[in-house]
């Protein structure tokens, strides 16, 4: 059975930085396009990062260009979201999701409502 888990959240003062894991099971992710999302009380998902399947290309949302790296390990069958230089406004629900068809288009990457396959979320909080 296709399955997600994410891990590595917790709580970490402003400036520091965390690490996130989006481990598949049942499936190869390599073969999948990947999208973090994220989601604060209140406020809309939003796409953090995305790492295409074919060619590995990713894509940033613009608050967190520059400060965040998504990265896959094949051999783990897991994709990564290296979180640096993190601020209060990044504390939120993180999820992962998997998807081809059009979560492969990077026009599209960002459309939480295409993908099909979703971890259960990693809470992030970012104290100052």
């Amino acid at each position: 059975q296709l399955q997600l888990v994410e891990s590595g959240g917790g709580l970490v003062q402003s400036g520091g930085s965390l690490t996130l894991s989006c481990a598949a099971s049942g499936f190869t992710l390599d073969y999948y396009a990947v999208t973090w999302f994220r989601q604060a009380p209140g406020k809309e998902r939003e796409g953090v990062s995305w790492i295409r399947n074919s060619d590995g290309s990713t894509t940033y949302g613009d608050s967190v260009k520059g400060r965040f790296t998504i990265s896959r390990d094949a051999a783990k069958n897991t994709v990564y979201l290296q979180m640096n230089s993190l601020k209060p406004e990044d504390t939120a629900d993180y999820y992962c999701a998997a998807g081809t068809g059009g979560p492969t288009v990077q026009a599209m990457c960002f459309m939480w409502s295409l993908y099909d396959y979703w971890g259960q979320g990693t809470q992030v909080t970012v104290s100052s």
